[in-house]
């Protein structure tokens, strides 16, 4: 969501802060701001509402040249989106930026207002800096007084300090909110996503629950939450800068949607045998927790969330475990009733997802038999507070929806699905081999879906005058016309809804007409004769229908029916193979429409706070 970027140097970091933050515009946000500590001895701060290309220009007319420095993109929370609620926040000599949300920042606010401090914005972020600068007056050490600052707020936060004072350091603390150090020579440099600083380092240190780091040029010093000294590793970013790129691609959604039979290629390298999965791809313990599975509990938030919707039915098919998915923002506030030996699953693209954590934590707290993090980033707080971790491989994911990490996610889940199948004895004979060689075949039936872009593109023109969309699925394919109708509605502002194909006579059929399109996917499987029946009740209601069917389905094209046919794959594996084409509508529609595909009004990335 928002985004930090920091900066200490020996050279002007005005455009290291700059750069760092157009790297983070794939987050959302709504304002951008800077504040530096110039050479001539001020702190100024430049705020603008919008994009960051308005910030950049507001720096053109009236440069900051200085050689400490903290910059912002803000997605708001508290108070409405403009210049003066935008970060950093000053009060006397600080400045602060802060991603999360204080809790108890009324109650904060009145005490400050009683101690004379006069606040200029809506936001929550700026009773961090008055508190901070009431401590100064106690402590003057930067460091010790944001020590002190931090066990008066409660919430979300990562925050990044400087101080006109103190002009050799920027300061930062981190709870619930991720924050990396960049490690440069003679400089170093603090963010919320390492991308920020690729320009400037391959070196990183990820900060923990409850660190607070003092980074000098010269040296960085972290606290842990108990206070002791700690040292954190140091690791060198290998991957290259490509994902920032969109190379040959007019957007980095089109661009990712492409990359899927590479990253699932690369999910699977390492953990299949010749006929089976490798059950220690999830850890060393994996096998021996497996064991004791009796039921599974799914969590996730958006598009994972109708990623574990998918592996209920294949939890329940192929390996005979009883599961259950749940929107992790309603899990973490319901009185939840644990069956014994339950396993609690966790998808997340990112792993900072807010309401995701917190409901992770919550479960540590149920008596859950362990937990299991599926997750794209390896350093992520999602991992690390996992007993049991599988890793996607979809590299960076720039596009606010999510296209590659869904496909790869899904991909995590099926080899989840066998292994406890394996390890519990419960596959039917000779369904893992059989699996593992359709596993093997799936980067290439997928790049047969992308080879049809062209014949998607031209289905797209239906949508141009629409503003209302229907999408139907059966089984496993319910939770991938839920994810179709999510992706068209992110991307091209078109009001869309999914709902499971045998539902339609019980609501939905009432709002079919020619102005509302019927998307189905249909694959080759015991349900397809029932989906037929009710596609024919759309069109006898003169709606249109798009239909994404198996080639050997028998399903033609006729008055109001367009059909795409799709590569024949496995009925297990077709909610991955299907999951494409929907994604490319969504993407050639939203062309259509002029929105911002890549940056959808309203939304974030990764979503850090509630």
């Amino acid at each position: 969501m928002c985004g930090i970027v920091g900066a200490v140097a020996e050279r002007n970091v005005t455009a290291i802060l700059l750069e760092g933050l157009k790297r983070l515009e794939y987050r959302g946000y709504d304002s951008a701001g800077v504040a530096v500590y110039t050479n001539d001895g001020k702190l100024l701060r430049t705020r603008r509402p919008g994009k960051v290309s308005e910030l950049e220009q507001a720096l053109i007319e009236e440069p900051l040249v200085g050689r400490l420095g903290i910059a912002h993109t803000r997605w708001a929370t508290h108070g409405a989106p403009c210049e003066r609620n935008a970060h950093p926040h000053f009060s006397g000599d600080l400045a602060v930026v802060h991603n999360g949300i204080i809790e108890n920042h009324e109650a904060l606010r009145e005490q400050l207002k009683a101690l004379g401090h006069v606040f200029t914005s809506d936001t929550d972020t700026e009773v961090i800096a008055h508190l901070l600068h009431e401590k100064l007056k106690v402590q003057p050490d930067l460091t010790v007084a944001l020590k002190a600052t931090v066990k008066e707020l409660h919430g979300a936060y990562g925050l990044a300090v400087i101080n006109a004072r103190q002009p050799d350091r920027l300061v930062a603390a981190r709870s619930g909110s991720p924050l990396v150090i960049g490690l440069g020579m003679g400089e170093n440099f603090l963010a919320s996503d390492q991308l920020a600083l690729r320009q400037v380092t391959d070196r990183f240190m990820y900060l923990e629950e409850g660190d607070i780091a003092e980074i000098r040029r010269d040296s960085v010093q972290i606290w842990d939450i108990d206070g002791a000294l700690v040292q954190r590793e140091s690791v060198q970013y290998r991957d290259g800068a490509e994902a920032a790129d969109k190379g040959e691609f007019r957007h980095y959604m089109l661009k990712e949607i492409h990359e899927q039979p590479v990253v699932v290629q690369r999910t699977l390298e390492g953990r299949l045998s010749q006929n089976q999965v490798l059950v220690e791809a999830f850890g060393p313990q994996a096998a021996e927790l497996f064991a004791k599975v009796r039921n599974v509990q799914i969590v996730a938030c958006g598009t994972s969330y109708h990623a574990g919707m998918v592996a209920r039915y294949w939890l329940e098919e192929l390996a005979g475990i009883p599961c259950q998915v749940e929107v992790a923002s309603e899990f973490r506030y319901r009185k939840v009733v644990v069956q014994p030996d339950t396993l609690f699953v966790s998808i997340s693209q990112s792993g900072e997802t807010a309401d995701t954590l917190a409901a992770l934590r919550n479960a540590k707290e149920l008596g859950f038999l362990a937990s299991l993090a599926i997750c794209n980033v390896g350093i992520s707080s999602l991992v690390r507070e996992s007993d049991l971790t599988l890793l996607t491989q979809a590299g960076r994911e720039i596009g606010v929806a999510s296209t590659k990490a869904f496909t790869t996610q899904l991909v995590g889940l099926l080899l989840l699905t066998l292994s406890l199948g394996q390890v519990r004895g419960t596959l039917a004979e000779g369904v893992e081999a059989t699996l593992v060689e359709e596993l093997r075949r799936l980067p290439t039936r997928l790049g047969e879906a992308l080879a049809m872009d062209s014949i998607v593109e031209k289905i797209a023109e239906l949508f141009a005058e629409k503003n209302h969309t229907l999408f139907l699925g059966r089984g496993a394919q319910f939770p991938v016309a839920m994810e179709g109708a999510l992706k068209l509605k992110e991307i091209s502002y078109i009001h869309a809804e999914a709902y499971p194909a045998g539902e339609l006579k019980h609501g939905p059929l009432a709002l079919v007409d020619n102005d509302m399109p019927v998307v189905t996917v249909a694959p080759n499987n015991e349900l397809l004769e029932k989906l037929k029946s009710n596609l024919q009740e759309v069109r006898a209601r003169g709606g249109e229908l798009i239909v994404f069917a198996d080639e050997q389905a028998g399903m033609i094209n006729g008055e109001g029916t367009h059909v795409v046919h799709m590569p024949h794959i496995h009925d297990i594996l077709s909610p991955i193979l299907y999951t494409i084409p929907l994604q490319l509508l969504s993407y050639y529609v939203a062309v259509l429409k002029g929105t911002d595909v890549d940056q959808p009004r309203n939304l974030a990335k990764s979503v850090t706070v509630e």
